[in-house]
This record gives structure tokens, sequence and C-alpha cells, in this order.
């Protein structure tokens, strides 16, 4: 080696190193591209999260106001003081503007303690109603039938064409079937369900356990009035349904006669999902859905306003809420262009529905629901409802 060139022998080393060191480099700078990509990852939801915090502080006071607002307007409304433009929150809700939300960042739960429940669909209604209550729905043996049954229903009740119809077709888009549910109305590919609410006037599950709660032994003696005119084996069937109803009318009864309760009940236990399986039944579901109308016209009543209420007028009421809804009726035109819709929702509910956010004002709520009252009632289900009264 010592008679061996040195310019050589060094030739020779750079030439035997020069794919490691050529490697090093090539991994370093990998390495330097994911620390790079990692670090802008990390700043992106850094922001994301300082933007999305300034956010919910600013929505968590406009929607604490609302609730003070809508305390304080129901407080002069017992005392019969009037209600005006300040007793609303006339600014619309705060909406983010900030950065999206970095692909990949999955934001913690609110609640962590709290499970996330699934939204149950008609196989667990059904179930549920099967196993909790021993009750089969007996399903009607076509769509005209249920229309049928229903405009019987509701005409007895004092409910008119013009209400059952336009209402129907608001909530259903005018082709709806006694067992739709809202987010399934379509068949699209990964259509889910956004709510439990059922049929016609889309009951939520807790509208049927307030309904069995509060209306359940007039129900009942509607289906004994119906089992003494029956044929034999009418009877016998009604029979069996009048005992599965009596015991779900007393679950219903197992908590205070309160929205929150009748809440809770339905969401969080197997009787309250099987409960709302009634809506399905060719008897039984009428009553519901026309009971759940009716109340809104009795309240109304009860509050001095005597004049019937127009289709939109009763859908607002069904829509919001009775308080909420009737409040909207009393407002006049004037302040109905200038208060926002955000006045008569919870931010949940406001956040879901996007016709509330769309229209903006509660003028602009009324034309938007009447105009697709008026589309809807073209539709082959609504006319084929129409006929039936």
């Amino acid at each position: 080696m010592r008679s061996f060139p040195a310019w050589l022998f060094g030739a020779a080393l750079i030439a035997v190193c020069q794919p490691s060191l050529a490697q090093g480099v090539a991994e370093n700078s990998d390495a330097a591209i994911v620390l790079a990509a990692a670090s802008s990852h990390r700043a992106k939801v850094e922001r994301y999260i300082r933007a999305r915090h300034a956010y919910e502080q600013e929505a968590a006071a406009y929607w604490r106001m609302i609730a003070d607002k809508r305390r304080a307007r129901l407080a002069k409304r017992r005392n019969n003081e009037p209600v005006g433009l300040d007793d609303y929150v006339l600014a619309q809700p705060p909406v983010y503007r900030g950065p999206p939300r970095p692909p990949g960042y999955i934001p913690p739960r609110r609640d962590p303690t709290r499970p996330r429940l699934q939204i149950p669909v008609v196989a667990d209604f059904l179930k549920a109603a099967a196993e909790q209550f021993r009750f089969l729905p007996d399903r009607p043996k076509s769509e005209a039938d249920f229309k049928q049954a229903y405009a019987k229903v509701a005409t007895a009740a004092g409910l008119t064409k013009d209400q059952a119809v336009r209402i129907y077709a608001f909530e259903t888009g005018g082709n709806g079937t006694y067992d739709i549910q809202a987010g399934l109305t379509t068949r699209r590919k990964g259509a889910r369900a956004i709510s439990p609410a059922l049929g016609y006037n889309q009951l939520l599950s807790t509208n049927t356990v307030g309904l069995l709660a509060e209306h359940g032994d007039k129900f009942l003696n509607t289906l004994e009035q119906s089992r003494e005119q029956a044929t034999e084996h009418r009877r016998r069937a009604l029979r069996n349904k009048i005992a599965a109803l009596r015991r779900m009318i007393a679950f219903s009864r197992t908590v205070p006669n309160a929205w929150g309760e009748h809440d809770r009940l339905a969401k969080t236990t197997q009787g309250g999902i099987g409960i709302h399986a009634a809506v399905l039944d060719r008897d039984i579901g009428p009553l519901l859905q026309t009971q759940k109308l009716l109340d809104s016209v009795l309240f109304a009543r009860m509050k001095g306003h005597s004049e019937a209420l127009s289709a939109v007028e009763l859908e607002l009421m069904n829509f919001t809420g009775d308080g909420n809804g009737f409040d909207m009726v009393l407002m006049p035109q004037q302040l109905r262009e200038q208060v926002p819709t955000a006045n008569f929702f919870q931010r949940g509910g406001y956040e879901r529905n996007p016709i509330a956010g769309r229209t903006g004002t509660v003028a602009a709520l009324y034309a938007a629901i009447e105009a697709k009252m008026d589309r809807a009632s073209q539709a082959q289900g609504a006319r084929e409802l129409a006929e039936a009264f």
C-alpha cells in the first residue's frame, strides 16, 4: 500500500463511499420533508383550533342571548305585557369563517363521557316494540288505505283538508309514505336517517312518547269503540292491539309529563324506541299524527287566538314547537321582516335545519314554507291525500 499512489487511493475511497454518502443525503432529505410536513400540519391544526375556539365562544354567547330573550318574552306574555322588537335578538347567528379543518384531524367530542347515540330506523322501532311490548303494528294494505284512515281521523278532529294536505306536502315533499323517515326520503346511495321523525307529519319519537302519556286514554277509547263495531276476526286483533297499547301507555307514564323526560325515555331506552312503532299502525298512527296537529290548534285557542290557523301557521307550530310557532303567528308583518328565525330555535336544531338558516327572517320563513307547500301539493301523493278527504 506504501507504493500505491495516494491520488489513486483517494479516488478509490471516494468511489467506494459515494453510494452510502448519497443514500445518507437522500435519507436526511426525506426526513426533513416529513418533519416539515408534520410541522406545517401541526401549525394548521393549531390555527384551526384557535379559530374554532374563538367562534365557539362567540356562538355560545349568541345562543345564550337567544335563550335569555325567549325566557323574557314568555314572562311578558304570561303577564299580558306587550312584546316588541327589543324583545328579540336582531343579529343573525355568527358564521364560522376561519380556516377549514385540516385533513386527518378529528376534533375531540365535547363530552367524551357521553356516548353518541345512533339514530334508530324503522327496523329498530319494530324490533324494540316486539321485544318490549309484544306489539307488531298492523301495517296498511296500501298507501291509499293509510291515507283514507288519516283523512277520516283528521276530519273528525276538525282539521281541514288544506291544513292536512299542505303540512303533509311540506314535511314529506308531497310523495311521502306513511313510514317515511327523515333523511331516507330518497333511495340514493349513502342516505341515512337524520332523526327518528316518521310519517306524514314527521313525528319525533319524543312526540310519540308524549302523546301516549297525555292522550293514551283517549286513544284507547277510540280503539274500544272500533272493536265494538268490528267483525269477530277484527275484534280479536283489536283486543291484542289494545292490550299492547296499554303497556306502551303505562311505560310512557313512568316519567314526569315533561318534554325533557319524554326525550330521555324516547332516545335512551328500548321501550322508548319501541313506542315509536305505533306511528306505523293503521289504527294508532292516524290518531297520533292528528293529535299532534290538534294540540297546536288547541294551544292557539287556549292563548285566545280565535281565528282558524292557516296551513303555514299550523306548520310553524309543528315545525318549531307550539310556543315558538305561536310567537311567530302573533308577530305583526313589520316585525316578521326584521326578526331573525334563530329566535325560535335552539342552536342544534337551527344548525341541522337548512330552511331556518337559509331564510334568515320570519317573513322569509313564512314565504319559503308557503312556496314549498304550493310546489309539493301538486305531487301525486299530496293529490291522493286530498282525494281521501
